[in-house]
């Protein structure tokens, strides 16, 4: 409360005109930076200049809009989807989530993180061709002509300062390895100087307004690498020595108190997962090429969040999509068709830890890998040799356990069980109510899935199913979540969940868990679920008991993936895609079964692999009512 009380004074001596960044000193641009190593990088370079024209004629893709009406120059402040304009205000005091004021506020912030100006920096790298330089100059001075210090959504938050100075620092870089001259140029100095001064005011605004307390989530990660890598690309003014050990600082701290040191990241989700982990290894990157090294603890866990991507993908790269998801990156380096992030990581992994098994995963040495790690990178990608090492499949501070066999073959089992938190400390932003669901992938296929997110900001009855209890597979008890909503970003009670025994041998792995979400019942109950995997019969046993003395309804969920084929064949249903099957078998005390897809009215049978996309998807509930305890079985053949 005081902190929040300061920032309010703070943020009205700023609207009133004081403890501004609107008079920057002068830059010292004798102190120079080590950029990252582009040269000798093999890269194909029309994916690039393609991007990079299209962009220049003003079209950009993200969430729901292919080739959207950025414009050229681009109306910055413009939801290109709602063609809302925000207004002029003191940024800090903008109502952002005010969608009749602002639009749906990501569709604004998107574009302006400007991860797509680095790849017109990319393709005037590999082309030499000035007309992306000055295509980019233009983006940028209509930027600043249109995003005037502290004022408009541009100026709300930290965390979206940040992502731009990264960006920038990349473009900047991109820049001075095609023309280390370019800027000194007498028609560009003024250009250069009136971006150094935004630089500087970017950074001035996030050291004065860190994400702190119940907000220092993955928002904080960011600030502080945003302004850590802004105080180490431009050393030109005294005060970036402070804001460099400062960043540094809550980096260090914060790697390890934002992810368990099993390398599961607190907020209990996947997309997070990588978003950080891009941070954490930009900064890291940046800090080691100018001689600001980050101690060995700081990397040590970054090695164990990419472990734990590693247990929880598939065979053939399929990942969980545990919590929430909103497609946020941090940089775009990559123009492959098939680009995917959490391989990438690996890939870049591989090398810095020199890990085999990370380098199996990724399978190639990913665009986005090159930029950052250079020819030397992609050489010693190419150079390591296999070695044996087990796989992880518990993660007891992360809550996640991975039952399985054949490993990586195309006979794989893969199943990830959910015995974690509900998210990161007292509001959870970013968890869902899924407590004791589990994925399952069959010969590195998605068979039961978790739906993904689908909206933040809007769409409130969307945005509370997918993060909803029915929207997992788990069971739901008399209608309601495991946990309880506040708020878009908020939860008030949280179900706590927690594996009683986890055993793995090479017949058979078996999971127990119990959450007690729905203790706050009038008539108590406690959910306890055993999964127990026969690896020789290639069957899956699950059985749910509540624990309880009154009548309750419960509905057990079955979400499958968007492109399985369900059918009924009692006593079975059988699930298919591609030759694979699932047989699955419920008790015969259910009382009913519904097979849905893509219902509205209530919200049932949907999948959002992107974020403001949602499609059909098959799912399945059992249901019936109770009266005291019960258990329930229910038997899948694979």
């Amino acid at each position: 409360m005081v902190y929040r009380c300061q920032k309010s004074a703070l943020t009205y001596a700023q609207r009133v005109g004081f403890l501004t960044a609107a008079e920057v000193p002068p830059a010292d641009l004798g102190q120079t930076a080590c950029p990252l190593s582009f040269a000798d990088i093999d890269i194909n370079s029309e994916a690039y200049v393609n991007a990079a024209e299209k962009i220049l004629d003003g079209k950009l893709s993200f969430f729901a809009l292919e080739n959207g009406p950025l414009g050229q120059p681009p109306v910055w402040n413009k939801d290109a989807r709602t063609h809302v304009v925000s207004p002029m205000l003191f940024g800090k005091t903008l109502n952002y989530r005010n969608e009749e004021l602002v639009g749906n506020i990501k569709y604004v912030w998107e574009p302006n993180r400007h991860l797509h100006l680095v790849t017109i920096a990319q393709a005037y790298f590999l082309t030499k061709e000035e007309r992306f330089f000055l295509g980019l100059k233009r983006q940028l001075e209509s930027w600043f002509e249109q995003c005037p210090y502290l004022r408009g959504p541009n100026w709300t938050s930290s965390l979206e300062l940040g992502i731009r100075l990264i960006n920038w620092s990349l473009v900047w870089q991109l820049i001075q390895a095609t023309d280390k001259d370019l800027l000194s140029r007498s028609e560009h100095v003024a250009f250069r100087d009136r971006w150094l001064t935004s630089i500087y005011q970017h950074a001035h605004f996030i050291r004065g307004f860190f994400s702190r307390y119940s907000s220092a989530n993955n928002h904080l990660i960011g600030e502080a690498a945003g302004l850590f890598v802004a105080a180490t690309t431009w050393p030109h003014w005294e005060v970036t020595r402070e804001w460099q050990e400062t960043a540094k600082n809550i980096l260090i701290q914060e790697s390890l108190l934002q992810n368990f040191p099993d390398g599961v990241n607190c907020e209990q989700t996947t997309a997070y997962q990588q978003f950080v982990l891009d941070f954490l290894v930009l900064a890291g990157l940046m800090g080691r090429q100018n001689g600001v090294p980050f101690e060995e603890e700081y990397w040590l866990r970054i090695e164990a969040m990419l472990e734990f991507i590693l247990a929880i993908m598939d065979s053939t790269g399929n990942l969980p999509m545990i919590g929430d998801a909103d497609d946020g990156y941090v940089v775009h380096l990559s123009q492959e068709r098939l680009f995917d992030p959490y391989k990438s990581l690996l890939a870049t992994g591989s090398v810095l830890f020199k890990r085999s098994d990370f380098k199996d995963a990724a399978k190639e040495f990913d665009d986005k890998s090159k930029w950052l790690l250079g020819r030397g990178g992609e050489d010693s990608f190419l150079d390591m040799k296999p070695t044996t090492r087990l796989r992880r499949k518990d993660f007891t501070n992360g809550g996640y356990y991975v039952l399985g066999n054949d490993f990586g073959s195309p006979e794989e089992i893969l199943i990830v069980a959910d015995a974690g938190p509900l998210g990161y400390k007292s509001i959870a932003a970013h968890g869902h109510a899924d407590a004791l669901s589990f994925t399952l992938s069959l010969c590195g296929q998605e068979f039961l899935v978790d739906p993904g997110t689908y909206s933040y900001h809007t769409d409130e009855e969307w945005r509370n199913y997918f993060r909803g209890t029915s929207a997992h597979n788990t069971i739901r008890v008399d209608g309601v979540d495991q946990s309880v909503i506040a708020g878009n970003f908020m939860w008030i009670t949280h179900a706590r969940a927690k594996c009683t025994a986890f055993l793995t041998s090479d017949d058979k792995d078996q999971f127990d868990a119990e959450h007690d979400g729905y203790q706050r019942l009038p008539d108590p109950v406690l959910h306890q679920r055993r999964l127990i995997l026969n690896k020789g019969k290639r069957s899956l046993t699950v059985i749910d008991t509540l624990r309880c003395k009154g009548c309750h309804f419960i509905e057990q969920f079955w979400h499958f993936a968007e492109d399985v084929s369900v059918t009924q064949e009692r006593p079975l249903l059988k699930a298919t895609k591609n030759g694979v099957m699932l047989g699955l078998k419920a008790d015969q005390k259910f009382s009913q079964i519904q097979v849905v897809s893509g219902q509205t009215s209530p919200p049932l049978g949907w999948i959002s692999r992107r974020f403001d996309i949602k499609s059909p998807a098959t799912t399945v509930s059992f249901s019936a009512e109770i009266a005291g305890e019960s258990s329930f079985k229910t038997e899948m053949f694979f």
